[in-house]
């Protein structure tokens, strides 16, 4: 199955030490990008739509992107500037972003549909106009055609906005599955994310809890030192995608999916976002990697 991921790449500018805006080192990201990144490691068939700027920014995005493995043939390209976040982390490996975002090339896109079996969707892309709104329309095509629709909102403080939530209650009747943060449960509300078959909850250490059809589940997080947890949240998501096109699950399968292979899913995911976190800044592993992880788990506890 093929997984499209639509939405900004953009460079984050990371301090070196939390605490600290000295010494900012460009870091390429956004989520969708990462989305991208870590479906392709973990072993999906990748491709991503955007605008990027032909600026040197945008060539380093799109280098990575290929370097990867993940298609770009659908990646428009523009002479706007690259949408820039300044990170700040915190003494807990917390990250939180300021972006730079006016007139950058990626709120320009003008998507267009696919055959891919799996649509992703999230983050500034879904904030910024006039992308925005085309983003959102495509959304709804990839619904229509029968593809599994992925959302991750990831609401930053410059879009968390009654007209934002408005924008995206309008989507969710369109969208299979949803990732949200505790916050963003709350942000959204509960009585919302009932049109939405499949939702997956992130609890930070606390690990991940489902909801798909009458399934409930909680998932532990794994235990590591943690470097900062840029790209967490995302690579939970790309190992969801991943996960989903291994088995080639429709949305209507997601639904009734057995509590025993969403655990195995949601371990999988679990344990890609804890190598992760281990990392400084968003680092996804390849699937060798969490299979390690998982194997060395297993003999421990035998």
């Amino acid at each position: 199955m093929k997984i499209h991921v639509c939405g900004e790449g953009l460079v984050d500018l990371v301090p070196v030490a939390p605490g600290s805006l000295q010494d900012l080192t460009p870091a390429l990201g956004g989520g969708p990008f990462n989305v991208a990144i870590a479906a392709a490691r973990l072993g999906g068939e990748v491709s991503f739509q955007s605008r990027l700027s032909t600026d040197g920014f945008g060539n380093a995005l799109v280098k990575r992107l290929e370097q990867e493995g993940v298609d770009t043939s659908m990646v428009q390209r523009g002479p706007e500037p690259t949408t820039l976040a300044v990170t700040s982390i915190g003494d807990d490996g917390s990250a939180s972003y300021t972006f730079y975002k006016e007139g950058t090339a990626d709120r320009l896109v003008e998507p267009t549909l696919s055959d891919a079996e799996i649509a992703y969707f999230g983050t500034v892309s879904l904030a910024l106009e006039p992308g925005a709104s085309r983003y959102g329309e495509l959304l709804k095509q990839f619904a229509a055609q029968g593809s599994i629709v992925a959302l991750d909102p990831n609401i930053r403080p410059f879009y968390a906005n009654d007209e934002h939530k408005a924008f995206l209650n309008e989507l969710l009747v369109h969208v299979t599955v949803l990732k949200l943060s505790e916050e963003e449960v709350e942000f959204l509300g509960k009585q919302a994310l009932k049109q939405v078959p499949v939702v997956v909850v992130t609890r930070g250490g606390e690990g991940l809890t489902l909801r798909a059809g009458t399934t409930r589940l909680d998932v532990p997080s794994v235990n590591v030192d943690v470097a900062d947890t840029i790209g967490a949240g995302d690579t939970i998501m790309g190992a969801l995608l991943t996960e989903i096109a291994r088995r080639n699950l429709t949305a209507e399968a997601l639904t009734h999916l057995s509590e025993y292979d969403w655990k195995e899913i949601l371990e999988f995911a679990a344990a890609a976002a804890a190598i992760t976190v281990s990392r400084k800044g968003a680092q996804p592993p390849h699937r060798a990697e969490v299979l390690a992880m998982q194997a060395d788990a297993q003999k421990k506890e035998a």
